[in-house]
């Protein structure tokens, strides 16, 4: 039997084991290239700088080419002017009378005359439709530029009915003006010429122009480098908190940034480690939560596997293991059901706010409360008020703050209840005449699975759930739950809530 292979083209070479390099703009992983704060801020920075220099260069630039224009204007003008004035008002040398003679007007003036830089002065005399003879004054140009050196140049500018003008030729722009002279005794045509050659002057602003990119470049170079430390700096605190959330963990969250200075950045540092410090005491009482959670359930699980391992086949017997186990179910149930009320505490739905009369809430409460046991019962006072509250979250707050007064009193013991407007607060109450609670209970009750060091009664069977919820429901309609003695004996807990008016 005969097998063939796919030959690959020749010049490559396929290794399976081989990554693929990465498409330009995007990491090995197939995302895309990210660009730092620091260099996005290094870029914006440079391109408005240069954006900004290059307008001050280009803007520079213009006004010395435009003053550089006004300037030639003016020196055009005032050439023409002053040929003007001599032709009306001087003499010629020779005769002490005024001229007679186009070509003696003309060689007169520019004998005396001195021509600035770039600057050409020349008289025009001819006839029309032929090549102007000329005078004039000799002056040291590149060769090509003089004006007296273009026969055309100087018949267009001789022919051209306009006083000024702009000439463009092959060897460089000139700016012009011409004084006509009426002719004497033929038909001889005469003209004063004065004529600029910019190329130098324009030059030089370009030269300014370049001096300022090189200036610009050096200045964005020194921007670079002063840019990139100050963002460096300024961005170190947001190094930081990236280095800090990338290395915390569920179970270190101890990490903190440093904060220095009182700038935005300091404000985030100090933001950041705030959310640190929330995210570490809901990571502990998670995990105290969890722990306490076990342990109550952990109880009743072992007594009921224990009675039903060591139930016999006596009927009373195992009448008497049922009751236990059921009972030992049943508090199981209301420990699920608590930790799942306390669960639902956490979201925005817990509690529905509607307008309640406060009185008739109060009135509510002390009723279903008289049930709970044989005790003294008393409607202490009553507000007579409409707030906004969620009756059914209250009515379980201050049904449950009732049931843990009869649990830590006795028969025939008083317990109030009342409610009460105290300026925008809110106050529900439930008080005894039980032992009171101990200073040093007094902020442990309100904690999840914690009863305190003492009782103040007879132990109930609850699992140290039920002032959890109290302080939940508080919490949920932004109020708290407060606890002081009651005067002559006992324990009072006021639920406080901020006064919302339907």
């Amino acid at each position: 039997m005969t097998t063939t292979e796919a030959k690959e083209p020749a010049g490559t070479t396929t290794d399976p084991t081989t990554p693929a390099e990465p498409a330009a703009g995007t990491t090995a992983d197939g995302g895309r290239v990210r660009i730092s704060a620091r260099v996005r801020i290094l870029l914006w920075l440079l391109l408005v700088m240069t954006v900004a220099f290059g307008s001050v260069a280009t803007t520079v630039r213009s006004i010395l080419l435009r003053d550089t224009d006004q300037r030639i204007g003016s020196l055009l003008a005032q050439e023409a002017v002053e040929f003007t004035q001599f032709e009306e008002r001087g003499v010629d040398p020779a005769t002490g009378r005024p001229f007679t003679d186009a070509s003696r007007l003309l060689r007169v003036f520019l004998e005396r005359q001195y021509a600035d830089p770039d600057e050409e002065l020349m008289g025009l005399v001819g006839r029309a439709g032929r090549d102007p003879a000329q005078l004039i004054q000799p002056r040291e140009l590149p060769a090509g530029r003089a004006l007296h050196e273009d026969p055309d140049a100087r018949r267009r500018i001789f022919a051209s009915p306009a006083a000024t003008g702009t000439l463009d030729r092959p060897h460089g722009t000139v700016r012009w003006a011409k004084v006509a002279i009426a002719p004497h005794g033929g038909t001889a045509q005469a003209a004063f010429v004065v004529a600029f050659h910019p190329q130098r002057e324009r030059q030089r602003a370009d030269e300014v122009f370049r001096i300022l990119l090189a200036i610009s470049g050096v200045a964005l170079l020194m921007t670079t480098g002063i840019g990139w430390v100050v963002a460096g700096r300024i961005l170190q605190p947001v190094r930081l908190v990236r280095a800090a959330a990338a290395q915390l963990t569920e179970q270190d969250l101890t990490r903190r940034i440093p904060v220095h200075g009182r700038d935005d950045i300091a404000a985030l540092a100090e933001t950041f480690n705030a959310m640190l410090d929330r995210l570490e005491r809901a990571f502990a009482a998670q995990r105290e939560f969890v722990d306490d959670a076990g342990h109550e359930l952990r109880t009743p699980i072992t007594i009921v596997r224990g009675h039903l391992e060591l139930m016999g086949d006596d009927p009373a017997e195992r009448d008497e293991t049922v009751r236990l186990v059921t009972d030992e179910l049943d508090r199981m149930s209301r420990i699920v059901e608590d930790l799942l009320l306390l669960a639902k505490a956490e979201r925005p739905d817990f509690v529905t706010p509607e307008p309640v009369q406060l009185a008739e809430l109060t009135a509510d409460v002390y009723v279903k409360a008289r049930a709970l046991g044989d005790r003294d019962w008393r409607l202490a006072e009553v507000a007579d008020a409409e707030v906004r509250l969620d009756p059914q979250r209250i009515t379980q707050a201050m049904v449950q703050l009732a049931q843990n007064a009869v649990q830590h009193t006795g028969p025939g013991q008083r317990i109030s209840i009342g409610s009460r407007v105290d300026g925008h607060l809110v106050e529900l109450y439930v008080a005894d005449s039980g032992s009171g609670v101990r200073p040093q209970d007094t902020d442990v009750i309100f904690e999840r699975f914690r009863r305190g060091t003492a009782r103040r009664g007879t132990r109930g069977s609850g699992a140290g759930l039920g002032l959890s919820i109290v302080r939940a429901i508080a919490e949920a309609h932004g109020g708290r739950v407060r606890l002081h003695h009651t005067e002559g004996g006992g324990a009072t807990f006021v639920l406080t809530l901020e006064e919302a008016r339907p």
